[in-house]
Parts: C-alpha cells; structure tokens; sequence
C-alpha cells in the first residue's frame, strides 16, 4: 500500500493545456516595434553626430524618373541638283541651302508625311525648318543622286584632281557609272565626278570627269544645243589636213571670273621677253608704262629655248631646261613683284609645242619619222600636241609660276602643230603619235580644254594665241580653228603682223597697218559670232619695223593706226605690243601711240 503525506490526501495533479498563440503573435509585434525604436534612436543620434551645429537634418529625397537623353544625329542634305528648299511648318519657305549643307536633327523625329525637323548655320545663327527624310544623308559623299552619265564630247578624264594627272580620253557616247565626286563648290555644283568606265572588253577604269562634259541620257549625247551654229560647222570640211569643224565642241562655256582678280576692261600691253637682261631692268619698263596708257605686261615664262627662271617643276620633270634657266627663282619672282606691286595686271607667256629643249629629255614626245627619231621642223623639235605627257608638264609648269609669282593670266603660244608638214603626211613618213586617231584641230581644242580647266582651278585667266589666219573659214593645215578656240579659253589674241601678210601686185600690207587690221578685224568679228561663248579678243600688234623691205620703220602713226583699227572694229579687250627684243628705246619712241 502507498504511504502519503500527512493529512492523508493524494497530491492534486495540474491539467495539461495547449499552446496559446494570441500572446506569442503579443511578444512578437512587441519585439518587432522595441527592435525598430531602437534602430531609429541610433541612427537619429549618428545624425545628430554629424551634423553641423545649426543646420537643420536633411530629410531623405524622393528623385524623378530621369528621361532618355534625346540622340541628335548629324547629316547633310541630299539632291540631284544643287539646292534644297527648307521650309517652316506651315509650308513657307525659309531658306534655300546647297547640298552637302551640314545639319542637325533628332533620332526618330520623321513627321508622319516623311518631313524630318533640321537645324542649320543660318545669317543669324541657328535656324530650323523641315526638308523631306530623303533629302539627309548620313555622309558627305551620298549626298548626290546622280548614279550615271554619257560623255558629251570626247575628253581627256583625270586620274588625280589634285595633280590634273592625266587618265584616259572617254570616247563622245561612253556611258559612265558615277561613283562620287572629289569636292562640291560653294553653289552645291560637282567639281569633278568620280566615275567608273567599263570598255568593250568589260575592263574598269576608275577616274574623275567633270560635269561640263556629261550628260544624263543617252539621247542627250546628240543633242544639238544651237542649229545655227552647228549648221556653220558642218559646212567646215577638211581642206588642207587640220580636220573638219563639225566634230568639235562649240557647247557654251562660262568664262573665268576671279573676285579677287580682276581683268581690265581692256589691257594695254607691254611685252617683256625673259632674257637676264629684260628681267633685271624691269624698273625702267614699269617707269615707260607709268608715263603713258599702259597697264598690263606679258612676260614671258619660257620662250622656245629661252627659260626664265629655274623651275623646281623643269628640275624635277626636264633637267635639261632647268640648266639654261636665265635667271635665279628669286630674282625673276622679285621681277614680277614689282610689276604686280606697281598695279599692272601680268600675264605669263608660255610657248607649248615648239621646244628643243624638252625633247632633249623626252624624245618620246616629239612628232617623229615612221623610225621613231624626233624630227627638227622649221629648225625646232616639236611635241606633239597629241601626247597626253606633254599636256600635263606645261600644264604643270604654268601652275607653278601661278603659285610662284602670282601671275594674274597664262598665256599658252604655239598651241599648233607645225606647218611645213603637208608633204610628210602625204608620203607617210612623219608620225604625230597619234594614239586617239584625233584630228589636227582636235587635238588642239582638247589641250585647251585641259589647261582652261586646271588653270581656272588655280583662280586665273587663259589665252590662247593664234596666227591670224584662223580669221579665215576653214581649219587651218595646223589644226587652229578660231570658232574652237574661242568657245573655250577667255581671251584670244591672233597675230596679224602687216609684214606676216605677203605682197600682193606690189601691194605691200607693212605699208597700210590701218587697212590690214581692219580687214583681219572685219573677219575675225564673224569668227566671233560661230560660237555661243566667245572669248575676249585682245590682240597682238607689231611693234617692231618691217621685216620686208623697205623695211618700214614703225613708230607712233603704225603702231597707233593697229590700236584705232582694232577699236574701229569693234574690239575694245586690248592689245598687246610685241617687240622680241623687248626694246626699251622702241618701248620709250611708242609711248604717245600707247596713249591713245
């Protein structure tokens, strides 16, 4: 038997019971909130510790969502011609900018009608309008629309712009690819086209052409921009070995205009030889025209044999007439400093296709026999006018004395073949490396053409001599044709010497300067109106006695009796006083007839 406690009585036993939750969730929030006035007591207490005495807590900052940055895009605008129209909101006009005009806009703010909001350099800063998306490209080289082209009149293409090296000639017809272009001018035009040529064996050639020369069907090719003059030219046959006149080039041409090289409205010209004698009296000739009515000088760059100056070009390109430069670089510039300092506009003379000298180093531009030797032809060896290589050294070299001495003109001489060659061409035994199977008369133009172009590239004036029978109607044996050459340079200066002209029934013409000119200026005014683009006509008059006798002196009635003819025609561009030996004592006996 169990034993108990005193009193008798069992133990009372307590009752289990579960757990209560309500006073667990208790103590948690408890927890919980004690936990979180702790956690703000610390960390106002870390604020207070730092901050300044005085300032006031800064309270945390609810920041904005930040917005995308807005993407502006650079462009130029685009055209297959050389404006674009922008315009304002509502439809009216707010400018009208060149192509390739560099412009701003926003990434993906087309308009739903495809017109794109563009920011521009405008005359009073920044300006805005809408331009068609279209009209944008996103670089400078898209920027024209052009993508082909047909050769309008065979031309020689140019390999480099910079230098003017020579490509290959593009036949009349030939359809080009155009790839690009090497610059725009400040009016949105092309300066010269990048262009791809694919010839009938499917090889490529990649050049650069210039947009004169193009045209964009080809159905314009044979397009015929004046009837009356082409029906002039086609009467023009070949007559005596220079070529006809209906297969040149009689399309419009503009002439140079240079704002900072102005020509007189007529030049009153001195000519100086570049002998090391004439270079370095060029005080006295400025001192001649200072006293009475001229105001240009020609002066001679080379002269046949006669150089002027050692050329870094000729030194480089032609050593030969480097060696018998007549005067040092710097003598012969300080020369033509003067005569430009003093106020006169200076032309520089430069004999093309007669010089010795250059087929001494370079007999593989010479007109040569059928063996392949330099033939000597009126006592000179000749380059061919049709040798590409020779274009592009005196082209060069008249870019040099342009650099060099600042020359406001060139004037190319000798631009001809040689006469005297009629019984060689009929026998067959002299070779003109002829490698275009061009004509006399082409081959001329086509020079011109070059030397115009690069020279106007270099902001200055072109003449082209010319004997003065190219007043006559029909292409010279030498391949001058006045109509030609007057559609493309911009001055043509003809040389209708009285004594040039032979005596006919004891009648001598050195005897009657007045009558020769007047008749030559009579014929050489309907040259002039056979193209649409003439040149200025500025004349060379002889200044010198009569080669024939009675060797007729020419003083201050001839010489005046030439200038009042030419103005008695009609030709107010000028004149030019020629003399070889550039006599100053004839210079000083002629000044009152200069002073007309």
């Amino acid at each position: 038997m169990q034993n108990y406690p005193s009193g008798g009585r069992a133990p009372h036993r307590k009752k289990r019971r579960g757990v209560r939750w309500e006073k667990v969730l208790g103590y948690t929030a408890i927890l919980i909130v004690a936990t979180a006035a702790i956690f703000f007591a610390l960390n106002l207490i870390s604020n207070r510790q730092q901050k300044t005495p005085g300032q006031t807590p800064v309270l945390p900052q609810i920041l904005p969502v930040k917005e995308p940055e807005k993407v502006i895009l650079t462009g130029y605008l685009k055209s297959g011609g050389e404006l674009i129209s922008v315009y304002d909101d509502e439809g009216g006009l707010v400018a009208e900018l060149v192509r390739g005009t560099e412009v701003t806009y926003e990434e993906d703010t087309a308009t739903e009608d495809g017109k794109q909001l563009v920011r521009f350099s405008g005359e009073e800063g920044g300006m805005e309008g809408y331009v068609r998306s279209d009209e944008i490209a996103d670089d400078l080289q898209k920027v024209i629309t052009e993508t082909e082209g047909y050769v309008r009149t065979s031309v020689d293409m140019i390999a480099d712009p910079e230098t003017g090296q020579l490509s290959v000639m593009a036949a009349k017809g030939t359809h080009l690819e155009i790839l690009g272009f090497d610059r725009l001018e400040e009016d949105g035009s092309v300066h010269e086209y990048r262009v791809r040529m694919t010839n009938d064996a499917g090889e490529e050639t990649e050049a650069f052409i210039r947009p004169i020369y193009l045209v964009e069907t080809a159905e314009d090719v044979d397009a015929i921009y004046d009837e009356g003059i082409q029906a002039i030219h086609n009467t023009r046959q070949d007559r005596y070995g220079g070529g006809d006149g209906a297969s040149l080039d009689y399309y419009p041409r503009e002439k140079g205009s240079f704002e900072d090289n102005v020509m007189p409205d007529e030049c009153r010209t001195l000519y100086m030889n570049c002998s090391k004698e004439t270079i370095a009296q060029v005080d006295e000739y400025i001192a001649i025209a200072d006293q009475c009515g001229i105001n240009a000088f020609v002066v001679d760059i080379e002269d046949g044999g006669l150089k002027g100056y050692a050329s870094p070009w000729m030194q480089e390109h032609a050593p030969s007439c480097y060696s018998s430069a007549q005067s040092s670089l710097e003598d012969y510039g300080a020369a033509i400093k003067k005569l430009k300092d003093a106020g006169y506009y200076v032309i520089g003379r430069l004999v093309v296709f007669a010089d010795s000298q250059l087929i001494t180093d370079h007999p593989e531009y010479a007109i040569q026999d059928t063996s392949g030797n330099p033939l000597k032809i009126s006592g000179e060896y000749w380059p061919s006018v049709f040798c590409r290589d020779a274009w592009e050294y005196k082209v060069g070299l008249a870019k040099e004395a342009v650099e060099l001495f600042g020359f406001n003109e060139i004037q190319f001489d000798y631009v001809r073949f040689p006469n005297g060659t009629y019984d060689m061409e009929r026998a067959g035994t002299i070779d003109f490396l002829n490698t275009y199977g061009e004509t006399k008369a082409q081959g001329v133009q086509r020079f011109l053409m070059y030397a115009t172009d690069e020279m106007h590239d270099t902001g200055v004036y072109v003449a082209a001599d010319v004997f003065g029978e190219t007043s006559n109607d029909y292409v010279s044996s030498y391949g001058q044709y006045w109509p030609a050459v007057s559609t493309v340079v911009d001055v043509i200066s003809a040389m209708p010497y009285p004594d040039h002209y032979g005596e006919y029934n004891g009648w001598k013409p050195w005897e009657h300067p007045y009558d020769i000119i007047t008749t030559w200026g009579n014929g050489a005014k309907i040259r002039q109106l056979e193209t649409l683009s003439p040149a200025k006509v500025r004349t060379w008059i002889q200044a010198y006695n009569a080669i024939r006798p009675p060797y007729n002196t020419y003083g201050p009635d001839e010489v005046g009796a030439e200038i009042r003819a030419l103005r008695d025609c009609g030709f107010h561009d000028g004149y030019m006083a020629w003399h070889g030996a550039s006599s100053l004592d004839k210079y000083r006996s002629l000044m009152s007839a200069f002073d007309l």
